[in-house]
């Protein structure tokens, strides 16, 4: 089990600061949503977290538009280089492949058979504001990235580093509005919805006694020093997520939580307002999420508590809700207008707590 230390820090965490945990400890990615008013505010908080609360080198934020190409996202992903010349005091990436057209014309010159230049590493963690309004094909680029954690560019292979976080930051007034597109959807393994009134812990703190600016990068800048730089007094190191990542491995589960388990998914998929999103992929996750939860809580068994809190998190982002007309009680003689009064604002939040209600857990 984890030592009182490691777990005293981690229940000093914020809700914030537990999603970005959790996703480090289950090498998985997750989806964060607030109101619009507050989005920029969560971005930097999310920045803080990743380098002043895990130590991370590098956190880069991704300002997603529809216009936004694939060149655009793949040169987002890179960190600013240290070696990078610019009339700035702030890095930038300018010697990205993107800014420098020639680079191929120059490698061709020297080599007979032009091949991929040396791997480079993504940063650390990525926050892809305003995901949900990219193009298809840069939400479908995003998942490659997360499938095989490499992307390609006509002149390298970029690699994503062992600790790497991929955090789509959108707006939306409740945890159950924010999606991207299906396939990538599902690849997210729990949601997150910043409610603004519980503030923005990191930022507040530095707000108190710094200044604080914007790189043009989207770096958060502190009197002139990034905060993407390596943080040597971190609250949680790299070898404490490891060892939570190995305990989460050797939790029991008894039978009967796994048969709750499997009852919750199956009444999710039975349920009037469900249209979709109970897919495997989400079993699996809540299995990893459920998992990962009993170390923090000093158990090394599940408890029907922990899947519950697991089951909030995993199927939030991904239950889709059924149109009134394809409600199926309607092929049995339903009126439709009784369908509409009771899917009328019926969202992803009310259908986990019903099915939490109906299904008994074990004692």
């Amino acid at each position: 089990m984890a030592d009182e230390s490691l777990l005293d820090k981690v229940h000093s965490l914020s809700d914030l600061e537990l999603a970005v945990l959790l996703c480090l400890v289950s090498r998985q990615h997750c989806l964060i949503s607030t109101p619009r008013d507050t989005i920029d505010d969560l971005v930097q908080e999310l920045q803080l977290v990743a380098t002043k609360t895990f130590g991370l080198k590098s956190a880069v934020v991704i300002n997603c538009t529809p216009s936004t190409t694939l060149e655009d996202f793949a040169c987002g992903l890179l960190p600013p280089q240290p070696n990078s010349r610019s009339a700035s005091p702030l890095q930038t990436r300018s010697d990205s492949y993107f800014s420098q057209p020639n680079i191929w014309t120059r490698r061709a010159s020297t080599s007979a058979s032009p091949l991929l230049s040396a791997p480079s590493h993504i940063a650390n963690v990525v926050l892809a504001k305003n995901l949900d309004r990219a193009p298809h094909a840069v939400q479908i680029q995003a998942l490659e990235l997360l499938r095989t954690h490499r992307i390609f560019t006509r002149s390298s292979v970029h690699t994503a580093p062992k600790q790497f976080v991929f955090v789509p930051v959108l707006e939306a007034e409740s945890g159950g509005e924010a999606h991207v597109t299906t396939h990538l959807n599902d690849f997210f393994a729990i949601a997150h919805w910043h409610d603004p009134e519980d503030g923005f812990v990191n930022l507040e703190e530095m707000d108190g006694g710094d200044d604080v600016e914007t790189a043009s990068n989207g770096s958060v800048i502190k009197r002139g020093t990034q905060v993407a730089e390596p943080l040597v007094d971190a609250l949680i190191s790299e070898a404490e997520i490891s060892l939570l990542g190995k305990l989460s491995q050797q939790i029991m589960v008894d039978v009967d939580i796994l048969r709750y388990q499997m009852n919750i998914v199956a009444f999710l998929r039975l349920h009037r307002a469900v249209a979709g999103g109970i897919s495997p992929a989400a079993t699996k996750h809540l299995d990893q999420l459920i998992r990962c939860l009993a170390p923090l809580h000093s158990l090394d068994f599940v408890t029907p508590a922990l899947v519950a809190v697991a089951v909030r998190k995993v199927y939030l982002h991904r239950i889709r809700i059924t149109q009134p007309d394809q409600e199926r009680s309607l092929y049995w003689g339903s009126k439709l207008e009784a369908v509409e009064a009771i899917l009328q604002d019926f969202g992803p939040e009310d259908v986990i707590e019903d099915t939490l209600e109906m299904v008994t857990a074990p004692l």
